[in-house]
């Protein structure tokens, strides 16, 4: 309840009060209540728009009419790519309290999201908490952090004689005041962020400060800057007409970056759908699908891969398993050997894979990464026997990140092992099952980035479990007209 109330107290300045010695005038000047009105309309308006949600004007409209309400979906984009410039525009144009107002019945109504606040709902709480479930904590939470920023951002700006110099067009001067306001207030949204990561998390204090960080980048510039353009047109002699039409190319460029991130979600969406498919029929895989994505991305990451490439090849290390779908649960979770026929079974999951996928057009080379996750370098893997570079590049990284989670993971076949043993295995596969170029990218990517193996439950089914060192065929005591799980002859690192 701390953050609502201090927002309270920064509405006080407005209520009818004779002023305190060695209070500022700015502080409880009066306040222009219609600016102020328009103003908090054009800031939920503008921010619905932006995140790809019905306006409040259409909210209105639909309920004058006596239409059903639109059904509630999530925000397209929430977090540190809010838009803000008109609320800017009112730290620039009002004092302080009036500012703080301006953010305050557009996030009650559940629309503006503070930048950094994603974090916030995602922490995890005690059980039974749910922002979901629990909207006007949330809404509460969300209007008190905008307005305390506003109030601070205003604050700083007053302090600098920002209204004077913004006033008098006297640029470049009123820059100065300007960049001090959009630095309180990611500090001070920061600070809030981090406070909550800290009380709820039991983080490090340092997290403060990289919360202030996390927050202030381009996008705020940008709608900085866009608050900066209002507020000076809006003071002109055409008045607020021309500054609504200054905010229509970032209007329309926001509402198109809503779309794609809208789009990207579902992409998202369908993936993980794909992967709980998975994880359901094979429990020893939980987990693993989202662990060889990261892996991936390490790897490419490693050797400069882009960013749009980085997020296709995510994908395909998260759905590299989505072919085990077509086999039968009983193999899966088979920790004996198999029967060549069974072991061909097994090895037909990088085709049924990429059937299951290849019409889902966002993939793109994800589609190869599938389907041939599973060959070697030396030609001898499947289903192409393709060798060396004929064997597609998100498929090598995919292979090498397959295999060292398998081995750092408990499978239904063997107890999982330590960083540096999978590491060691590695390498002595490097060249003849590996991509040397992919193995030495994990290995520097490892020295920078923490990795754990996953350890499984202390149960009985746990426990009987082989535990076998690597290198070693499961399981050696093979019965008689079976192959082992992991070979027919020479060890190999991973799984099928």
């Amino acid at each position: 309840m701390a953050v609502p109330v201090a927002a309270l107290c920064c509405l006080l300045p407005l209520l009818p009060a004779p002023l305190a010695p060695g209070v500022p005038r700015w502080l409880a000047a009066p306040v222009d209540w219609p600016k102020v009105a328009l103003l908090s309309f054009l800031h939920g308006c503008w921010e619905s728009l932006a995140q790809g949600l019905p306006t409040p004007c259409l909210r209105l409209v639909r309920r004058a009419l006596l239409r059903p309400a639109l059904p509630e979906r999530a925000p397209a984009r929430t977090g540190a790519n809010a838009f803000f410039p008109v609320l800017f525009a009112g730290v620039l144009m009002l004092p302080p309290a009036a500012a703080a107002l301006v953010a305050v019945p557009a996030a009650l109504l559940g629309g503006p999201i503070a930048p950094g606040s994603r974090a916030c709902l995602s922490i995890r709480r005690a059980p039974g908490w749910n922002w979901q479930t629990r909207p006007r904590r949330r809404q509460l939470f969300n209007g008190s952090q905008l307005a305390l920023c506003a109030f601070a951002s205003s604050v700083a700006f007053h302090l600098l004689r920002g209204p004077e110099l913004l006033l008098g067009s006297r640029f470049p001067a009123a820059l100065l005041p300007g960049f001090a306001a959009v630095a309180a207030f990611c500090l001070v949204n920061g600070v809030l962020v981090g406070g909550m990561l800290m009380l709820t998390e039991g983080r490090h204090p340092g997290v403060l400060l990289r919360g202030a960080r996390s927050v202030c980048g381009l996008p705020v510039l940008v709608h900085a800057a866009g608050g900066l353009m209002v507020a000076v047109l809006w003071q002109g002699p055409y008045g607020a007409f021309a500054a609504l039409l200054a905010l229509l190319p970032l209007s329309i460029s926001a509402w198109v970056f809503a779309q794609g991130q809208r789009e990207r979600d579902a992409h998202q969406a369908t993936v993980q759908s794909l992967v709980q498919a998975v994880e359901i029929k094979d429990a020893y895989t939980r987990g693993h699908s989202e662990r060889v994505g990261r892996a991936s991305v390490l790897i490419a990451t490693q050797l400069g891969m882009e960013a749009e490439r980085l997020r296709t090849l995510r994908f395909a290390g998260i759905l590299h398993d989505v072919g085990k779908l077509g086999v039968a649960t009983e193999l899966l979770r088979r920790n004996g050997p198999l029967t060549e026929e069974e072991r061909r079974a097994v090895e037909v999951h990088p085709v049924y894979g990429y059937e299951l996928v290849r019409g889902i057009d966002f993939l793109g080379e994800a589609h190869a990464g599938i389907l041939h996750h599973h060959e070697r370098m030396d030609g001898r893997g499947y289903p192409s026997g393709l060798a060396g570079d004929r064997i597609p590049e998100f498929a090598r990284i995919i292979s090498v990140a397959d295999a060292f989670d398998s081995m750092t993971s408990t499978r239904s076949y063997r107890r999982g092992r330590p960083v540096t043993e999978a590491v060691a295995e590695l390498e002595r596969c490097s060249g003849s099952q590996f991509d040397p170029v992919m193995v030495r990218a994990l290995i520097e990517a490892l020295a920078v980035h923490d990795w754990q193996p996953v350890l499984p439950p202390p149960d009985e089914a746990i426990r009987a479990v082989p535990d076998i060192p690597l290198g070693v065929p499961e399981p050696a005591r093979a019965a008689p007209g079976r192959v082992p799980a992991q070979g027919g002859g020479a060890p190999m690192a991973g799984q099928p």
